[in-house]
C-alpha cells in the first residue's frame, strides 16, 4: 500500500507531538487527502464549532499517489471548519510540501486547541516537535521560509505557513509553500493564525518505497503520462499559456464576470491575458511571463513566474519585488482584474504578489474589491471612508487596498471580512457575489449554466474546482454540452462533483481530468495500494465523500436555501454576448440535482442514500 500509515497528533494547547497509526478502515473508504482528512474531521468536530476558536481542529492531509512516480503527484489538502463560510473548508495545494510530508513517512497532521505562543512545527523523518516561532511572528510566508531554511541549515526543507494575513486572521488568508503554491481558499489561514500555528517545516529522506505493486505502478503511470503529453490542453495549452489561456476564451463566449458582475464581458480583456503576459513591454523589451514552471512530480507545468514592470507606479521604491516570482494564474487575474474593471497587468501582478507574500486568497480579495468598488460608485462607501478614491478600473486603488487589506490597516480590515459581511454592513448584501459567504471564481454562470448549479452546490461556498463543468460547457471535455441550456446539467454537476472529489483524495492534480477519467486513475490507485479500486469504486468513493461533506454542512445549520445565487444573476439578464438576455437557471435545476443526488426535497441525503454509500 502506498499510505505511510503513520498520522501526527499535534496538541497546541498542551504542547505535545504523538504519533497514532492510520484507520485504513477509513483510509480504504475515503482513500486520503480530501476525503481520508475530512472523515476525521468530521467524526472528531463539533459541525457547529466557532472556526477560530481552540475547538476546532485544522488537518494536513496527503493521499495514497502523492509524493509517487504518478503525474501531478505533489497534491496536499487543509481540512478545517472555515471562517469565511462557517461550512467544511478543504483547500487543495501544490508545489513540494506534500510529497516531502509523505516522504518523511507520514499521511497527514492534525492540529488541536491553541497555542498560548506562536509555535512551528518542525517535522524530519521521525523526528516531529513544536518549536517556538516568536521571530517568525510578523513576518511574510517569504521571509518565513528563508529564516527557517537559513536557521536550521538546511536548504531542502519544505515549508507551509502563513503571511500577516493569517496571523492578523483576514477570514480568507491562505496557508502558502514553496513561496507561491497555496491552499487558498476558505481562510483556512486565519484558522491557523487563530492557533497561533506559524508554519510546518518538513524534511523527508524516506521516500515513498510501499507500492504495492512497483512493476505495475511504473507500466500504468508512464502509460498515463503519454496521455497528459498528448492531449491539447495538458500538453499545449497549459504548459505554453497556464490557466490564463482561459482569458480571452471566456470573455468571447460572454462568461467573463465584469465589475462585480454588472456585466459579463471585459473590454480590457486582451490586456490582461496569457497573450499578453508574453508580450514584450514597451517600457523595458521584457515579457512579464519568464518561464513556466511545475509542482512535484507533474508533466504538465502550468504555473506562472513573472517579473514585474520595475518603472510601474506600484514597485519604483520597492525593489523587495523586482525579482520573479509566482505570476498570475487565470482565477487571480480575473478577480484583480476584470471583476474590477482594471486591465493594468503590472499592477495585477503587484497585487497577485502581496497575496502570495502574505497568504491571502486572491479570489476572495479581488471580488471583495469589486463589491468595494460598485459601493463607492453608488455613494454608499466614500473617498474618506476607504481612503483613496475607489472607482471601478482604479489599478491604484487595487494596489493600495492590497496592502491595507494584507496588513490590516485602515478600511483594509473591513475588506478582510470577505463580502459578505461588508456588504452586509453597509446595506447592500444583494451586491456580494457570493454562495454560503465564500466569493465566485471566473465564470459568468448566465452565460455557463452549469457553474451557477456548482457554485449553488458546492460544499465550500463557490467554487470551480469542485465541479468545473467548463470543461464540457466550454472545451468539450470530456463531451460538449451546450452551456446556455440547463437540460442535463444537473447529472453533469453531479458526475463532476464526485469524480473531483476522488481526483482530490488520490493526491493528484485536478488538470489531469482534462485527459484523463477515473478510469486512468482507477489502475493507478490499484497498483499503488493494491487493493481493487475500479473505476466504480472511485465513483462511489466520490459520492462517499461529497455527501459526508454535506451531512456536516446540514448539521452546522446549512439548509436548501443556502443553495441560491445572488439576485443579480437571477433576475438581471446578460448584456451582452452570447448570453444575452439571459440569467441563471438555478431554480429549474436546482430540484433535479436533489433527485439526481438521492436527497430529499430538503437537500439532505435520504436514508437510502446514506446506507448504499455506507454513511
Amino acid at each position: 500500500m502506498s499510505w505511510a500509515g503513520k498520522i501526527l497528533r499535534v496538541n497546541l494547547t498542551a504542547g505535545t507531538v504523538q504519533s497514532e497509526p492510520l484507520n485504513m478502515e477509513w483510509a480504504r473508504a475515503y482513500l486520503g487527502s480530501r476525503g481520508l482528512g475530512t472523515k476525521y474531521f468530521a467524526e472528531e468536530v463539533d459541525p457547529k464549532v466557532d472556526p477560530l476558536s481552540p475547538e476546532n481542529k485544522i488537518i494536513w492531509a496527503t493521499g495514497p499517489l502523492t509524493g509517487t512516480m504518478a503525474s501531478t503527484g505533489g497534491r496536499y489538502t487543509v481540512i478545517t471548519k472555515g471562517p469565511l463560510t462557517g461550512a467544511i473548508a478543504c483547500s487543495n495545494s501544490g508545489g513540494y510540501w506534500g510529497a516531502e510530508l509523505k516522504a518523511a513517512g507520514w499521511d497527514m497532521v492534525i492540529f488541536e486547541g491553541a497555542s498560548p505562543k506562536p509555535v512551528y512545527l518542525y517535522i524530519s523523518d521521525d523526528v516531529a516537535e513544536l518549536r517556538d516561532a516568536s521571530h517568525l511572528w510578523g513576518k511574510s510566508v517569504w521571509q518565513t521560509e528563508d529564516m527557517l531554511k537559513t536557521s536550521l541549515q538546511d536548504p531542502l526543507l519544505r515549508i507551509s505557513s502563513i503571511g500577516l494575513a493569517g496571523e492578523n486572521k483576514v477570514l480568507y488568508a491562505a496557508i502558502v509553500n514553496d513561496l507561491h503554491r497555496a491552499a487558498g481558499r476558505s481562510g483556512v489561514g486565519a484558522v491557523a493564525g487563530s492557533k497561533n500555528l506559524k508554519a510546518i517545516a518538513v524534511r523527508g529522506t524516506k521516500g515513498v518505497g510501499n507500492i504495492k505493486d512497483p512493476k505495475a505502478f511504473m507500466k500504468t503511470t508512464f502509460e498515463k503520462k503519454k496521455i497528459l503529453a498528448e492531449n491539447a490542453v495538458t500538453g499545449q495549452g497549459l504548459p505554453t499559456y497556464g490557466t490564463q489561456v482561459l482569458m480571452n476564451v471566456i470573455n468571447e463566449i460572454g462568461a467573463l464576470p465584469t465589475r462585480n458582475h454588472r456585466d459579463t464581458q471585459f473590454e480590457g480583456a486582451k490586456d490582461i491575458s496569457a497573450e499578453a503576459m508574453a508580450t514584450p513591454r514597451a517600457s523595458d523589451g521584457k515579457a512579464q511571463l519568464v518561464t513556466n514552471q511545475a509542482c512535484f512530480g507533474c508533466t504538465i507545468a502550468c504555473g506562472r513566474i513573472s517579473k514585474i514592470d520595475q518603472t510601474h507606479f506600484s514597485v519604483q521604491n520597492k525593489p523587495q519585488y523586482w525579482g520573479a516570482t509566482g505570476g498570475l494564474e487565470y482565477e487571480a487575474a480575473w478577480a484583480l482584474g476584470a471583476a474590477n474593471g482594471v486591465n493594468d497587468l503590472e499592477a495585477l501582478q503587484y497585487a497577485n504578489t502581496i497575496c502570495n507574500e502574505q497568504g491571502m486568497d486572491p479570489i476572495s480579495f479581488g471580488a471583495t474589491i469589486g463589491a468595494v468598488m460598485e459601493l463607492y460608485e453608488m455613494g454608499v462607501l466614500t473617498k474618506e471612508q476607504i481612503g483613496i478614491e475607489a472607482p471601478f478600473g482604479s489599478a491604484r486603488a487595487l494596489c493600495e487596498l492590497a496592502d491595507m487589506t494584507a496588513n490590516s490597516v485602515g478600511f483594509g480590515i473591513e475588506i478582510g471580512w470577505g463580502s459578505k459581511r461588508l456588504c452586509e454592513k453597509y446595506g447592500h448584501p444583494e451586491l456580494s457575489m457570493s454562495v454560503k459567504g465564500q466569493e465566485f471564481p471566473a465564470y459568468d454562470s448566465r452565460g455557463i449554466q452549469g457553474m451557477g448549479l456548482t457554485y449553488a452546490t458546492s460544499n465550500r461556498g463557490a467554487c470551480h474546482l469542485r465541479s468545473y463543468t467548463v470543461a464540457s460547457e466550454v472545451l468539450g471535455i470530456p463531451v460538449k454540452t451546450d452551456p446556455l441550456t440547463a437540460d442535463g446539467k444537473p447529472e453533469l454537476v453531479k458526475a463532476f462533483q464526485d469524480a473531483t472529489a476522488a481526483f482530490d483524495s488520490a493526491g493528484i492534480c485536478i488538470f489531469t481530468s482534462f485527459a484523463w477519467g477515473l478510469a486512468d486513475v482507477a489502475p493507478q490507485v490499484a497498483a499503488a495500494c493494491g487493493d481493487e479500486y475500479t473505476t466504480e469504486e472511485l465513483e462511489k468513493i466520490g459520492e462517499r465523500i461529497w455527501n459526508m461533506e454535506r451531512e456536516f454542512n446540514n448539521a452546522a445549520g446549512f439548509t436548501a436555501k443556502d443553495d441560491n445565487l445572488p439576485p443579480r444573476l437571477l433576475n438581471e439578464p446578460a448584456q451582452t454576448g452570447p448570453a444575452k438576455g439571459l440569467v441563471n437557471k438555478l431554480p429549474e435545476m436546482l430540484p433535479k440535482y436533489y433527485a439526481v443526488r438521492g436527497w430529499d426535497t430538503e437537500g439532505r441525503p435520504t436514508a437510502d442514500t446514506k446506507a448504499r454509500l455506507g454513511l
